[in-house]
């Protein structure tokens, strides 16, 4: 193991001891292996590459305050990877194979878990992708299941810094009654040259409208959408958005501090009542937005310096949880 300088770290990929993959075929999974080499052959017919059976998620492991390591809420990651994987026909991974994947990996690469108080995290990414000689269009024989690790430091050094986002009107995330419920690697190709841009106009991450009206928010480009007026939480409803992991803990935590919580559709027209605004996923929990413009159109929130109360609260109540500074009141954190 190289040394790490733990307070240095950003959110970006590191080569570590090993991975873990598993592979599916003649209708059940190996017993997986730990493989050094960060590196994997597969058929030039794979599944994965002509016909996008490709699904992963991502979670975190701490080492918490009293020194051991657990994993945040893996078990809801392992069912959003089952409803990905029925729905673009590949093997159910089982939640005792995910599990066990995950102890394996870990336990594999302590050493690469940052130290409590670093504010760093072991991330991990499961992976399931169609390994199988594939021509036709139909699903793949043969599919490996892999979850890496990598260590991260905190996605914002020195508090929650605001950003900006952008809608464009010409670019959807998802149609209506396609897979935007899931987490295909497709969902993200499809999302690549609208954030490219954004990123090139100086916004680092643009928000989507439904697909069908362009009239109700969705999603942000790798986030789930939250809102706060009024002592209320409301997230948009739509079939179309991914069910993320730390929006459904977060809705938990607004409602443990007293907080309405609404699951409704947002109209477009509504953003401008927010008192706060963000993005929430697993690298940074919540992305406070101050700002969002489509066309000419420019909306302002809260304070362009800082992160709102009510989210700022929100924020720290998980990172509590997750690094074992305040009971776990809902059972989340799975120890390994």
């Amino acid at each position: 193991m190289k040394q790490i300088d733990w307070s240095s770290l950003g959110f970006k990929y590191m080569d570590t001891d090993c991975h873990i993959r598993y592979t599916w075929k003649n209708g059940s999974w190996d017993s997986g292996e730990l493989v050094k080499e960060p590196y994997l052959s597969m058929h030039i017919a794979a599944s994965c590459l002509h016909y996008g059976q490709a699904a992963f998620e991502g979670m975190k492991a701490f080492r918490c305050a009293d020194g051991k390591v657990r994993v945040f809420r893996p078990q809801e990651n392992a069912f959003r990877l089952a409803t990905t994987s029925r729905r673009i026909c590949m093997p159910v991974v089982p939640e005792a194979l995910f599990l066990d994947a995950l102890s394996r990996v870990i336990k594999a690469n302590e050493e690469y878990i940052p130290p409590y108080g670093t504010g760093g995290s072991l991330y991990l990414r499961p992976l399931l992708i169609g390994t199988g000689a594939q021509i036709g269009v139909a699903p793949g024989q043969e599919y490996t299941f892999i979850v890496l690790v990598v260590p991260v430091g905190p996605y914002y050094k020195g508090g929650l810094q605001p950003v900006r986002a952008v809608i464009y009107d010409e670019f959807d995330r998802a149609a209506p009654l396609g897979v935007g419920h899931v987490k295909v690697g497709g969902n993200y190709a499809a999302s690549l040259f609208a954030h490219e841009k954004a990123k090139h106009e100086g916004y680092p991450v643009e928000l989507y409208l439904d697909a069908k009206e362009h009239k109700y928010v969705e999603e942000f480009a790798t986030s789930n959408f939250i809102g706060i007026k009024n002592q209320t939480y409301v997230t948009p409803e739509s079939p179309s958005i991914l069910p993320s992991v730390t929006n459904k803990t977060l809705k938990q935590i607004a409602a443990d501090i007293g907080l309405k919580v609404e699951v409704r559709p947002v109209p477009f027209e509504e953003l401008g009542s927010f008192s706060e605004i963000g993005a929430c996923g697993t690298a940074v929990v919540v992305t406070p937005v101050c700002e969002i413009r489509r066309g000419e159109t420019v909306l302002r929130i809260g304070s362009d310096t800082g992160c709102g109360p009510v989210l700022q609260k929100l924020y720290e109540r998980v990172q509590s949880i997750q690094y074992g500074e305040v009971p776990d009141q809902h059972g989340w954190c799975w120890e390994v």
